[in-house]
């Protein structure tokens, strides 16, 4: 995650987001740097808006708007019992979490 936040860091202040400063943010803040991460980071920022990323992330919910739309539309429609809706969506927040270790992606996968 440290890399993560160097970058943040850097275009916060308005920064080019580079290896060299990359580097330098790392290293100021005491963390060991690993080249291939710097550079597998830099490469996966080139064509992000950090800015309308953050601002995109900011606006969902932590437990995602869908998942719980989806549970409320359940209980309301078959009258249901409130546990089944939390046990249907707590596989289903499961099965998410297992096709994204699977498919590989997002930037957590880059850096471990």
């Amino acid at each position: 995650m440290e890399y993560v936040y160097a970058a943040l860091i850097l275009n916060e202040s308005g920064e080019e987001i580079n290896e060299e400063n990359l580097t330098n943010v790392l290293d100021a803040a005491g963390v060991d740097v690993e080249e291939s991460r710097v550079k597998a980071l830099v490469a996966a920022l080139e064509d992000v808006d950090i800015d309308e990323a953050v601002e995109q992330a900011a606006a969902v919910p932590a437990g995602g708007a869908a998942a719980g739309a989806g549970a409320a539309e359940g209980g309301a429609d078959e009258g249901g019992d409130e546990d089944e809706a939390e046990e249907e969506e707590a596989a289903e927040e499961d099965d998410d979490d297992e096709d994204d270790e699977a498919s590989g992606e997002g930037l957590g996968e880059l850096f471990g």
